[in-house]
């Protein structure tokens, strides 16, 4: 495994989803996952969300959108809030969405609004 590309992935992983989320997953990792959190680390964080040809706000939208088609409701959460880290607006947000329940249908809509919801109210009381 290319340890340069993992620690790079690391490091945006933590600046997308926060110190406390990284840190949490990876020490829940058992001897059987913890390979799988390096595979996060060095692909999906390292060599897909480092490619400078796309920005962050960029690499969100394209998540939430493609979360949402697939149903992956308790990962659109996590990628919900990295977007608001990654400095969307409420109105990018909801124009995302709004977007996301025309393409993929009205109940990944309603899903997809149903837990922003959530999220930005645990996210406020953290403020």
């Amino acid at each position: 495994m290319d340890e340069t590309l993992k620690a790079r992935g690391e490091a945006v992983r933590r600046q997308v989803l926060g110190d406390d989320y990284v840190d949490r997953t990876i020490a829940n990792a058992d001897d059987f996952s913890a390979p799988f959190q390096d595979v996060l680390n060095t692909y999906c964080w390292g060599l897909a969300w480092t490619d400078p040809a796309l920005d962050l706000k960029q690499r969100s939208l394209l998540n939430l959108g493609m979360l949402a088609a697939l149903g992956r409701m308790h990962e659109f959460a996590i990628h919900f809030r990295g977007a608001v880290r990654n400095g969307l607006t409420d109105a990018e947000l909801r124009a995302a969405l709004i977007q996301i329940a025309v393409y993929c249908g009205a109940p990944a809509g309603v899903e997809a609004f149903r837990v922003a919801r959530e999220v930005r109210a645990q996210m406020s009381l953290e403020d």
